[in-house]
């Protein structure tokens, strides 16, 4: 059942209206762009729940359907700007427009007497924007748009100050990335329009997709396998997961958006979305819960050795990004979306907890230069404590719930994978080692910050620290939101038993009892054992030196290729052709011109040789 109505564009219209005022008034109105920044996501967020509502009020299994215009008409093919809000798109725009708007809210204190500030909130906005038209998209090819749109985004807030180089450099590192991801998601979308056109079928609408899942069948592997390139760039996993570490070069707010609420989701609301048209193809489901298992382990190592606050938590997004690819490959959708909004709940508190320390350090990153702080920062402490047991998967906080239904679903789920869900297992004890050790290394033991960044040192302001209490009241609620049954139709994907949860909590205190020995009780083993590994913790604290990698096999031949092109190629090959061509029309014009005198008698003799060859010729046969 789809009910027609005009609700779900003001959704997106709202914060799109915010972006013009401050592009256009944002500059002469700071003071309002403090009002108008937050108030339009919280504008939106409203009309989401009225009409969150108006969708619980119709059977199950009915969505909401707004057709704003006519959008492409070429030939048979055509493409609509219409809006479908069913439970999927319900979940995602509340997680968007809900968390969104804390961190808007937040934004205002932080970014506050930033020269940028009506610049700031115009991008914040856009992002937000950008996600929705994602997210509510009823088509394949206006998602890409929304897709584009937040990667058109991380670049501008990424590279939000782009004086310094290497901030810059970071937002073309993410803009350039998530192009080659986005290659791979527009072939996918190719062949699904020729498969489907050759039917007669020419639209990229879900429902077409889902309605003619068996036109799709033969091209459904390569399909899923090229939409999943495109995940693997926006949601930042192996290979393309480089660019999101370097994301930490804008504004802390941003990296709260870019991880928790909007873009990164983007490659798992993708996959939920389409996972009629993945079930056709059991073989891209184990490839998307092996990337996701491999990226969870990896990133999960990586995080256990950074000493900068923002980077463990870029490296902990990446892991727990590979637990919602894990969930989506062994068939748990729900569970898949339950942790994302858990971890939405978990990881915008954590890197806004980051940023409130950040703040009252007066910009220190280094967890080495901190400790101490709970007694200085108690609100931050403990919300960011809060958050932390969310992410090790404390019962009875959101994180506990989400990642056991992913967890046990790989070994009892549609698609099962055993051997994945031990790799999940082991990647539990290390997300609550390295979660555990960020909060020890910040705020237990004593204060190693300079004495005078200690005399400067504050709790953050009320309009910073009450988007975290909300956070944490969420993060410890969220497990009891019904997401599963929402996105599924059931209460549970597999029923987690009791055993298996016991394992899970166990492996969660153990990480977090390790790290309080290591970090609060001996705080002088970690040491012992960096010089005990060698050059492995040194492998480990420079990410596996991947970047070096890549840089060498793909940055620099590149480069290289590019030089070759601008100095000898284009040049010599091109110019050659093009100057070589242009010496030849000079050089015959000179003789022709000599024929053309412009004299009749000469034209007219011409006219008589020629025509006594001609009869000289017929004459002679």
């Amino acid at each position: 059942m789809v009910v027609e109505t005009t609700l779900l564009r003001w959704i997106v219209a709202l914060p799109a209206l915010g972006v013009l005022f401050h592009v256009f008034l944002g500059r002469r109105a700071t003071g309002a762009v403090k009002i108008i920044g937050p108030g339009v996501v919280a504008a939106a967020f409203g009309v989401v729940v009225a009409a969150a509502l108006r969708l619980h009020a119709l059977p199950e299994g009915a969505a909401l359907h707004d057709r704003v215009y006519e959008w492409i008409v070429a030939g048979p093919f055509h493409a609509d700007v219409a809006f479908r809000f069913d439970a999927l798109t319900a979940v995602m725009t509340l997680v968007v427009t809900g968390v969104g708007f804390l961190i808007h809210v937040y934004s205002v204190g932080y970014m506050h007497g930033d020269a940028g500030f009506a610049r700031f909130f115009a991008y914040l906005n856009l992002f937000t924007t950008a996600m929705l038209i994602l997210v509510l998209a009823d088509n394949l090819l206006l998602l890409f748009v929304g897709w584009e749109g937040v990667g058109l985004c991380s670049y501008l807030l990424i590279g939000f100050w782009y004086e310094k180089p290497e901030n810059a450099a970071a937002g073309k590192k993410a803009f350039l990335v998530n192009r080659i991801g986005d290659a791979g998601f527009l072939l996918g979308l190719f062949l699904i329009v020729w498969t489907l056109g050759t039917h007669g079928i020419w639209s990229l609408d879900v429902t077409a997709i889902e309605e003619h899942l068996n036109v799709l069948a033969p091209v459904a592997l390569p399909v899923c396998l090229l939409l999943f390139v495109g995940a693997t760039g926006k949601s930042a996993q192996i290979p393309l997961y480089v660019w999101l570490p370097d994301a930490m070069a804008g504004p802390t707010p941003v990296s709260a958006l870019i991880h928790a609420a909007t873009m990164v989701t983007a490659g798992v609301y993708m996959i939920a979305r389409l996972h009629a048209l993945y079930a056709l193809a059991p073989a891209a489901l184990t490839v998307v819960a092996t990337i996701g298992a491999a990226t969870a382990l990896f990133a999960g190592v990586i995080a256990t050795a950074q000493t900068d606050i923002k980077r463990v938590l870029a490296y902990s997004t990446v892991s727990q990004l590979g637990y919602m690819f894990l969930g989506l490959g062994v068939a748990t959708t729900g569970a898949a979306v339950f942790h994302l909004v858990t971890h939405a709940f978990f990881k915008a508190l954590l890197f806004l907890g980051a940023g409130s320390v950040i703040h009252g350090l007066g910009g220190e990153q280094d967890l080495r230069r901190m400790g101490g702080l709970r007694t200085r920062m108690p609100i931050t402490f403990a919300t960011m404590a809060v958050a932390t047991l969310a992410i090790a998967g404390v019962p009875p906080l959101s994180g506990f719930f989400s990642k056991d239904e992913i967890l046990w679903g790989a070994f009892a789920g549609a698609h099962p994978l055993p051997t994945l869900g031990v790799i999940g297992l082991v990647v539990a004890g290390l997300t609550a080692y390295y979660s555990g050790r960020l909060l020890f290394l910040a705020f237990f033991g004593d204060c190693r910050a300079s004495e005078e960044t200690q005399h400067h040192l504050h709790e953050s302001p009320l309009v910073m620290t009450a988007p975290l209490v909300v956070l944490a009241l969420l993060a410890v609620v969220g497990g009891a939101l019904p997401v599963p049954a929402l996105v599924t139709g059931e209460a549970h994907e597999a029923a987690t038993p009791l055993a298996f949860m016991t394992v899970a909590t166990l492996l969660a205190f153990g990480g977090l009892a390790l790290a309080y020995w290591l970090h609060v009780v001996r705080p002088d083993v970690p040491g012992l054992i960096a010089a005990r590994l060698d050059g492995f913790y040194d492998l480990v604290r420079d990410k596996f030196r991947i970047d070096e990698l890549y840089d060498a096999l793909v940055v620099r031949p590149l480069f290289a290729l590019a030089d070759v092109s601008a100095w000898q190629i284009d040049p010599r090959l091109i110019d050659g052709a093009v100057n070589g061509a242009a010496a030849f029309v000079g050089a015959t014009s000179g003789v022709w011109r000599r024929a053309q005198t412009g004299n009749v008698q000469h034209y007219a003799l011409s006219f008589l040789v020629g025509a006594l060859v001609l009869v000289g010729y017929y004459v002679s046969r």
